[in-house]
């Protein structure tokens, strides 16, 4: 029986388990293996990361008399330095006999790894005056992990070195000047390349991806595709990831044609990329057509179309998906729970959301901050929120987001001294500072709860104790404090200080609340500034305004707001509302 051969299939096809039991059969069998043996379940051992099996490998060898073989002392090196361990990897270096040129660079990359530059660097100084000679491997190590000046100074020496002609180091370099937000960097090396891979473009494509530039991503994918350079699974997630960040369904479906051809598309985690596309670009059609095609089904991918159902408003599907997925061999994870809760919170369904809790808490999945957070999100949704306090009690530690969804919860339900208390015990017992979300909860609290001064007091906190510039939101949440509280012409000084792109959003509340303080003077200047602005043009401000004049007894007036509505070819969407009863939404 062939041991050797064994081991090595099956650290060859990631069997890495397997490979350790073998070699204990082996072992207990009484045949002690070679220099190879070694070779390969040490190699098995780094790759699980496993601390204990590797010191009983370790022990074995110096018991068969390999302390002083070079390449399985150059091995455990590599070993301990993956398991984590850079202390046991020095002493086995300290000890070696002899060394080669390998048992240096897998020092110097444990040291690395670990992030201990300084002492790669000492190790390299030591390298130069024995007159050892570098290689490009030698280099490796130090790329991911320095810092700009360090990274230019290897730079420098691996081209007086001659060394820069070597592809793999090159593409490597390349790596490290995106890594360090050094683009041009990158591409004066991507030009001098006389020879470029698939690698080389990939790591090029990943750079203008890295800072968000689609086109230059598809200029370089067009560039390479000019050169008849055939694009890889890897090119084309990074062409995905473009797709998705630009949302832009024309160009994402070109890209997915050509995938089709190119036969990718029913790889992992290809299927569900082009899924989570097209969700971005709001083509659930598309989406659902991928996901069905797909032979397996991955956990994420059912994650990426349930998520898709959640986030484009059509929770229902979300659920019903979610049920399917439970009668198969995939189990939902954190993020998987997440997104459905959240569909769960937009239906209002108590019920369900409580067997989610349950299925969660069954399944020892409730640890997760993300999941915690999304149930005081659902709870506060579905109107209970004293589970919603309960879930939140329970948190051993709470993250800012976890805080922000509980004082959310108190706004909504217009809870806001619970709120404001809950904040300042973030601060003051936690020292969590708030972001500009936790604001907009606070004065959306203040104003539900008609807080006025409070309102304003934070508002103005905001920015000036903790330099959070306010938003659309924080603006439309101001006005809405002042307008419900019947400071209709503060709130209008407030707006005419706001850019004209911003009044369409805040507009809304204050005729809103001139309806029900019945200021028809400032309503109708109101709903001139409104009906100036295209995006403001929906058929319920117009109805608003019908109303107020109807209130008022102007019947005329209301008559023409009317015709406006039948005029500009507007629908009035009608109101609706929603129970549960047994279960059932």
């Amino acid at each position: 029986m062939d041991w050797n051969l064994m081991i090595r299939n099956c650290v060859k096809q990631g069997f890495f388990t397997r490979a350790l039991q073998l070699y204990s059969s082996m072992v207990m069998s009484g045949i002690h293996g070679s220099e190879f043996t070694f070779l390969f379940v040490l190699k098995a051992c780094a790759k699980l990361s496993s601390l204990g099996d590797l010191k009983k490998l370790h022990s074995h060898s110096l018991i068969t008399g390999f302390q002083s073989h070079v390449f399985v002392q150059t091995a455990l090196i590599d070993a301990y330095s993956k398991c984590r361990c850079l202390h046991s990897a020095r002493l086995v270096f300290d000890e070696m006999p002899l060394r080669t040129l390998v048992s240096w660079n897998s020092i110097i990359s444990a040291h690395c790894r670990d992030f201990h530059i300084d002492q790669s660097f000492a190790i390299l100084s030591r390298m130069q005056l024995l007159g050892l000679e570098l290689s490009p491997t030698t280099f490796l190590g130090f790329l991911p992990v320095c810092s700009l000046p360090q990274g230019l100074s290897i730079h420098c020496y691996i081209t007086k070195l001659g060394l820069d002609d070597d592809l793999p180091l090159a593409n490597s370099i390349m790596s490290m000047y995106i890594r360090l937000s050094q683009i041009n960097g990158a591409l004066s090396i991507f030009d001098s390349l006389l020879q470029k891979s698939i690698v080389s473009w990939t790591v090029f494509l990943g750079a203008y991806l890295s800072c968000g530039d689609a086109a230059s991503v598809f200029t370089v994918f067009n560039q390479m595709r000019r050169q008849c350079v055939v694009p890889d699974s890897v090119v084309f997630v990074n062409i995905l990831s473009c797709c998705k960040l630009s949302g832009n369904l024309l160009l994402s479906m070109s890209v997915h044609s050509l995938l089709l051809k190119s036969g990718f598309d029913q790889k992992d985690p290809i299927d569900n990329l082009v899924t989570a596309m097209y969700v971005e670009c709001k083509d659930l059609t598309s989406a659902r057509r991928v996901f069905d095609d797909a032979d397996e089904k991955s956990v994420f991918l059912w994650t990426s179309m349930i998520s898709g159902y959640a986030q484009l408003g059509h929770p229902r599907e979300a659920l019903h998906l979610f049920n399917m997925m439970l009668r198969t061999a995939s189990k939902p994870n954190e993020p998987t729970l997440a997104a459905v809760l959240s569909a769960c919170a937009e239906t209002g369904s108590l019920r369900t959301g409580e067997e989610i809790e349950q299925y969660i808490f069954l399944n020892d999945l409730g640890s997760d901050l993300r999941v915690q957070t999304s149930l005081i999100h659902m709870f506060c949704k579905c109107g209970s929120i004293k589970k919603a306090q309960a879930v939140f009690e329970r948190i051993p530690s709470k993250d800012l987001a976890v805080w922000s969804a509980m004082i959310n919860g108190y706004a909504m339900h217009g809870m806001g001294k619970e709120a404001l208390n809950l904040f300042h015990k973030m601060q003051n017992e936690e020292g969590i500072n708030p972001d500009g979300v936790v604001f907009t909860s606070i004065l959306l609290a203040c104003s539900h709860s008609g807080m006025v001064e409070d309102g304003l007091k934070y508002f103005r906190s905001m920015e000036k104790e903790f330099g959070i510039e306010p938003s659309i939101e924080h603006y439309s949440c101001l006005v809405d404090l002042l307008g419900r509280a019947g400071y209709v012409e503060a709130a209008m000084r407030t707006i005419e200080k706001m850019p004209a792109q911003v009044q369409a959003r805040v507009l809304a509340p204050v005729l809103s609340a001139c309806y029900k303080h019945q200021n028809l003077e400032l309503g109708e200047m109101a709903a001139k500034k409104l009906f100036k602005l295209k995006k403001a043009r929906s058929s319920g401000n117009f109805v608003l305004m019908n109303n107020m004049y109807t209130s008022l007894g102007k019947w005329r007036e209301a008559e023409m707001a009317r015709r406006l509505i039948d005029g500009k070819g507007l629908v009035k969407e009608p109101g609706w509302s929603q129970i549960e009863i047994d279960g059932v939404v």
